[in-house]
């Protein structure tokens, strides 16, 4: 186990796999369920890092590949590590840029070695193998370190699938013998499609080795949102109860509620603040498009009592925003859907420690629904 890192398990569902924790770093602890929000590039598009913490959001996400091509994990380094070179003085994990095998396949090779990517900046050839990534990851400093995968999209041939499965084990190990910072904690990734014997052999082959925390990985790649809970139910089962469990890449709030539902103690995912980008608001009873006419007179904040930025203002001036094209209406309506995202994790881990998150997540399903 990592210095410094630990997880407690506080309580349990006794009708669903739902489960309240708490998640403790070198830098400081975070209750779970947790949802992290994306800030690929050192930076959560459109927001200060104030702006980001007054949303709730004590762990964000950066970017392993992102970084590494600009402005370098040595640079970084150099400035002071990733929390001092954004402003964050809170949790931070990376991912390992497994995910960009996937959505920049086109630009990249994948051996046993690694993955050697054309970059999409300037076409120079970036080389990223499990002990490269570590190597950066530990140059960002950043308290949660993810192994190097190899994702593949959905569906696809058991085969190949099971070939990215077996390699990311290996490619796991390596991560884990690569490892010189004994204080940023390594979680795992199980691989395997939607595939429950791959699954299972990747969490076995996975779990006896020694890993602070384990990812669900390669879903909400183009699979259907049932065959991913399918998958999420089917594999939670073999990671270990007492190490926390992260959906990569997870999603909508409707995906967030029914991963808690079936084990999963944190998320990320780009979709609050890319659909605020878009005048896309999240709501508890559904999204609101207020680029729609119907919202022009609309004295009415986007959600009564929700604290964001957003909310001091009527949703017919967030509309006039988004038509008059200001920066301040994708500022805003970002900055209300990570708030939502953040009560919504609040309110589950509430219902959870007074032992009605079952009744709740009933709730939910039917009012999550898109408007």
């Amino acid at each position: 186990m990592t210095s410094g890192f630990g997880f407690e398990l506080r309580a349990q569902d006794t009708q669903t796999a739902a489960r309240l924790g708490r998640l403790t770093t070198r830098r400081g602890s975070v209750d779970t369920p947790c949802f992290m929000p994306v800030g690929t590039q050192g930076t959560v598009k459109g927001l200060t890092a104030s702006q980001v913490k007054s949303s709730g959001a004590r762990l964000i996400l950066g970017n392993t590949y992102h970084l590494a091509l600009r402005p370098g994990g040595e640079r970084i380094a150099r400035l002071g590590g990733l929390h001092q070179f954004m402003g964050w003085d809170d949790l931070i994990l990376t991912d390992s840029g497994g995910f960009q095998i996937f959505s920049l396949s086109d630009r990249a090779k994948i051996t046993e070695h690694g993955a050697c990517f054309r970059s999409h900046i300037d076409g120079s050839q970036l080389e990223l193998t499990p002990e490269g990534s570590i190597r950066i990851q530990e140059q960002l400093g950043s308290d949660i370190a993810m192994v190097l995968d190899h994702v593949v999209a959905l569906p696809a041939d058991r085969s190949l699938v099971e070939l990215a499965m077996q390699r990311s084990t290996r490619w796991a190990e390596r991560c884990l013998e690569a490892a010189r910072d004994d204080c940023q904690a390594k979680f795992a990734i199980v691989q395997g499609g939607l595939d429950t014997q791959l699954r299972q052999a990747s969490a076995e082959s996975l779990t006896v080795l020694p890993f602070d925390g384990f990812a669900v990985g390669g879903l909400s790649v183009g699979e259907a949102p049932a065959d991913m809970y399918r998958v999420i139910a089917e594999t939670t089962p073999y990671l270990p109860a007492d190490k926390p469990r992260y959906l990569m890449g997870v999603g909508r709030p409707i995906d967030l509620i029914e991963g808690i539902a079936r084990g999963i103690d944190m998320f990320d995912c780009v979709m609050p603040t890319r659909n605020g980008r878009n005048a896309l608001a999240f709501t508890g009873s559904g999204t609101l498009r207020l680029r729609n006419a119907s919202h022009a007179d609309d004295a009415s904040p986007i959600e009564a009592g929700c604290p964001c930025l957003a909310c001091r203002h009527s949703r017919a001036y967030l509309r006039h925003l988004f038509i008059a094209k200001e920066m301040l209406g994708p500022i805003l309506l970002s900055h209300h859907n990570l708030t939502f995202y953040q009560r919504l994790m609040a309110e589950a881990r509430k219902q959870i420690a007074a032992g009605t998150f079952s009744s709740w997540y009933a709730e939910q399903r039917s009012q999550l629904t898109e408007t």
